[in-house]
């Protein structure tokens, strides 16, 4: 591995683009720790010392910003912006018979679809910059914290349209450095940033385990936390290549004196079809409930139910609850990406068959009965990779931040195993030995 490195290292053009991806990711990590005009950085500091696992309803967007949220930086809402309308793009591609028609024109359409994504990337990143902004004016972003409301000193509506400007303005550079990366660099861009701000936060978090731990001056949990990363990287793994291979023969055409098609190729369906989503979807979901009633008033029953119930990640009906949306979510994320018919009928158009399953409905039939079956284990495998940290929290009171929890390892690993194939490929062409063998 390492002397295919060296080789990467050794190839001008493959060089060029790893340099240059290296030097975007230093940009977007000097770009978290600057913070945004109207803040008072030291009392951003003293209530992260004196809170620092008070981040429950804003863990998900935190972890994707790579700990630039709680400190209120210019990109404070990292690549989040972006990941959610892709995602809403996504879903309404099913919906809209214009963005359909757009997704089957090619590299046109794709471009079309790719610029309403950053518009209403714009929208949310306003939108949510705006939350932050009104959530750190009123005190709610660190509750507990003595000096809460004093983080934004000067609450005018000059310094807090310029603080949401400013937000919105992070938020479309992080939008622009991963497409960088994406043209002249290694990888997808944007899942280069997720995994580095992801990975970002694990040696404190990794450290505030060995601190907490009281067996051998915290090092029996250290090490125990690092042999269960390991095992958990090595299910993800296992299970994230997992595939089931649907074979498809082509009959042979002949067309004047020329003989076309006749190949045999497969129909790879993964284990798990829907990747993080439903984790992301689920994550947030349980976070609407906990952030309604934290800014309601009185004391109604409803809000203490939702404040016993679903605000303790160690909860049973919390458990119970993020476990069905995941595997909910699971299902209905493939449902709406991977449709049986569209595939029946180019395999159909273009003179292909399953062996043993005729062409047309019996084929879209079959192709929806496994794509069933698969998908129920990768929903429970999903599901049980979600709750890591609950376990965490119960079995060594780790907080509900350990950082390797499921969205941390799902998104790690697959970013990780995704770029390598890419360099892979890159250095099969030029006939090195690669990674994967």
């Amino acid at each position: 591995m390492f002397a295919t490195f060296a080789h990467a290292f050794k190839t001008p053009d493959l060089r060029k683009k790893l340099v240059f991806t290296l030097g975007i990711v230093v940009v977007y990590r000097l770009g978290t720790h600057i913070p945004i005009p109207g803040v008072d950085y030291k009392a951003v500091q003293q209530c992260l010392n004196q809170t620092p696992d008070s981040q429950g309803l804003f863990g998900l967007v935190n972890l994707f910003s790579g700990g630039a949220l709680l400190q209120i930086t210019i990109f404070a809402l990292g690549i989040l912006p972006y990941i959610t309308a892709s995602i809403i793009l996504q879903l309404l591609t099913v919906v809209i018979p214009r963005l359909e028609a757009l997704k089957k024109e090619g590299q046109a359409g794709t471009a079309k679809i790719s610029q309403y994504t950053r518009y209403l990337t714009v929208a949310l990143a306003v939108l949510q910059g705006t939350g932050l902004v009104a959530t750190a004016r009123s005190g709610s972003l660190f509750s507990g914290c003595a000096v809460a409301s004093r983080i934004v000193p000067n609450q005018a509506i000059f310094t807090t349209v310029t603080m949401v400007i400013c937000i919105t303005a992070g938020t479309c550079v992080v939008m622009w450095l991963g497409e960088l990366i994406t043209d002249r660099g290694i990888g997808n861009g944007m899942s280069i940033l997720m995994f580095i701000s992801i990975a970002s936060t694990t040696p404190s978090a990794l450290w505030a385990i060995k601190k907490q731990g009281t067996l051998a001056d915290g090092w029996i949990e250290f090490g125990g936390v690092i042999l269960i990363a390991l095992a958990l990287v090595g299910l993800v793994v296992f299970v994230e290549q997992a595939q089931r291979r649907i074979p498809v023969q082509y009959s042979k055409r002949k067309i004047g004196r020329h003989s076309y098609g006749g190949t045999s190729t497969y129909i790879p369906l993964k284990l798990n079809q829907a990747g993080v989503i439903p984790v992301i979807f689920a994550s947030s979901l349980l976070y609407l409930p906990s952030l309604i009633a934290q800014f309601s008033d009185g004391d109604s029953g409803w809000k203490n139910w939702i404040t016993q119930n679903l605000t303790k990640g160690d909860h049973p009906v919390y458990i119970a609850t993020y476990f069905t949306l995941v595997v909910f979510f699971a299902f209905f994320y493939v449902a709406i990406t991977f449709n049986p018919d569209e595939v029946a009928d180019n395999m159909k158009q273009y003179g292909g068959f399953i062996p043993g399953i005729r062409a047309g409905r019996p084929t879209a039939d079959y192709l929806g009965y496994i794509l069933n079956r698969i998908t129920w284990p990768g929903s429970l495998y999903l599901g049980l990779i979600a709750l890591v940290p609950t376990i965490a929290l119960v079995a060594i009171g780790a907080s509900q931040n350990f950082p390797f929890g499921g969205t941390s390892i799902l998104i790690i690993v697959s970013v990780g195993l995704e770029t390598v194939k890419q360099i892979e490929s890159q250095l099969q062409q030029r006939s090195y030995e690669g990674f994967l063998r």
